[in-house]
């Protein structure tokens, strides 16, 4: 009976049973960088998620946005947000990388809830639905 248990905390320590919860993060980049530069940054943080076993459920660029008020004298910033499916331990991680990358001026990680999953799954299906009668109408 030990040993059962004594595997069963092994396995609890090596693989746990947290259920992965569903998170938006919305950050901004610098305006300085060129186009080449962002990407490089979205895809360093989408391979951090990547290699912690986090599931990248939809990303969005926003571009190149006014910022409400200036932080770092920068009145604009490159806007990206990332919905994800990740173990709870990986957030605090995955914010310290936002900390130590200076291309990042400000960002905010959030857990959603099952109404704000049922939204913007909605969102993402009007938004889907939308984009092909536009880009068949432009061409």
């Amino acid at each position: 009976m030990w040993k059962t248990l004594f595997t069963f905390a092994v396995h609890l320590k090596t693989k746990p049973f947290l259920s992965m919860n569903q998170y938006e993060t919305i950050f901004i980049l610098t305006p300085v960088l060129s186009d080449e530069q962002v990407k490089e940054a979205v895809g360093k943080f989408e391979k951090f998620l990547n290699d912690r076993g986090s599931k990248m459920i939809h990303q969005e660029s926003w571009g190149l946005r006014k910022l409400a008020y200036p932080i770092q004298k920068k009145t604009t910033g490159f806007y990206h947000l990332f919905e994800f499916q990740a173990d709870p331990t990986v957030i605090a991680s995955f914010e310290v990388e936002f900390k130590r990358d200076e291309r990042v001026l400000r960002f905010l990680t959030v857990k959603l809830d099952k109404h704000a999953m049922a939204f913007n799954q909605s969102r993402r299906v009007k938004k889907g639905a939308a984009e092909p009668v536009n880009e068949g109408g432009e061409a």
